[in-house]
C-alpha cells in the first residue's frame, strides 16, 4: 500500500499565521505539523509516501523532510499542486506514484491519538472498494462544520458536508483508503460551488456502489487546520501527551 500526504491549500482559516508559511509547517508542540502525519503512516507500516503541496512555501517541505530516510520513509516523492483545486484534485497528482496499488490518503493537519495500523490492516484485508475513518463527536455545533456519515447500523449510507441537522454523531476524519477505481472516479468529478473537486463526492461514489467500509477511531482526533481554536486544542493535546 502507498501513502499520500496532502499538505496544500491556502490555510485561510488559520490567518494570519498562514500568511508567512504553509499551515502544515506550523508547530505542534516541538515540531512541524506535517511530521505527525509522516509518523502516523510510517508507524502504521506505510513507508512509500508522496507529499503533495503547493504555493510559495513548497520548497520548505523538501528542506524539512529531504529524502525521508530520517523519518523512516523508504521512498519519498513530492507533487506540486499549481492552484488550490480541492482534495480530490490534489490526489489526482499521485496517480502515477500509486499506480494500481491500494492507497491511504491522509490530510496533514489531522492528528490521531491511536495508531492507524489496525485500520490499515483492515483495508489490506478488504477485497475492493474504499474505507473511511469516523470519529464520534458529541457537540452538534462542531458537527455542522464537518462531513458527517449517515448510518444504517454499522453501514455508511451517505456522507453529508456541513449539515444543518447532523444525521449522526460520526464525523468523517481526514484519512481515506481507496482501491484502483479511484483513478476512474476522479476524472468524472465536477467542481463544487466553491470551485473545487471534493473528496466527499469520491466517497459517496463508493457509498453508492456499496463498496465503502468504515472504522470508528478510538481516542483523540483533531483537525488542526479547522480553525485557530482547533489548532490550539490540538497543540494542547500533543503537548500534554508528549511533553
Amino acid at each position: 500500500m502507498k501513502g499520500v500526504i496532502l499538505a496544500g491549500g491556502s490555510g485561510t482559516r488559520l490567518h494570519p499565521l498562514t500568511r508567512i508559511t504553509n499551515k502544515h509547517l506550523l508547530p505542534l508542540y516541538d515540531r512541524p505539523m506535517v511530521t505527525y502525519a509522516v509518523e502516523a503512516l510510517v508507524g502504521a507500516g506505510i513507508d512509500e509516501l508522496m507529499l503533495v503541496t503547493g504555493g510559495t512555501h513548497a520548497g520548505e517541505f523538501f528542506r524539512l523532510l529531504g529524502n525521508g530516510h530520517d523519518y523512516g520513509i523508504e521512498r519519498l516523492f513530492y507533487g506540486y499542486q499549481e492552484e488550490a483545486g480541492g482534495i480530490a484534485d490534489a490526489l489526482g497528482l499521485a496517480e502515477r506514484f500509486v499506480a494500481r496499488d491500494k492507497v491511504c490518503v491522509l490530510l496533514a493537519d489531522n492528528i490521531f491519538e491511536r495508531s492507524l495500523q489496525p485500520i490499515v490492516e483492515n483495508f489490506e484485508r478488504q477485497p475492493a472498494g474504499a474505507r473511511i475513518v469516523l470519529s464520534e463527536v458529541a457537540e452538534e455545533e462542531h458537527l455542522r462544520h464537518l462531513g458527517v456519515a449517515v448510518m444504517a447500523g454499522d453501514r455508511v449510507t451517505a456522507i453529508v458536508e456541513k449539515p444543518e441537522s447532523p444525521p449522526s454523531r460520526f464525523a468523517v476524519t481526514g484519512i481515506y483508503f481507496y482501491d484502483a477505481q479511484v483513478w476512474e472516479v476522479l476524472p468524472t468529478l465536477e467542481p463544487s460551488g466553491r470551485g473545487e473537486l471534493e473528496i466527499t463526492d469520491v466517497n459517496n461514489w463508493y457509498v453508492g456502489r456499496g463498496e465503502m467500509e468504515a472504522d470508528v477511531v478510538d481516542g483523540f482526533w483533531g483537525d488542526a487546520g479547522e480553525s485557530i481554536e482547533a489548532y490550539y486544542e490540538v497543540n494542547d493535546f500533543v503537548r500534554g501527551t508528549r511533553g
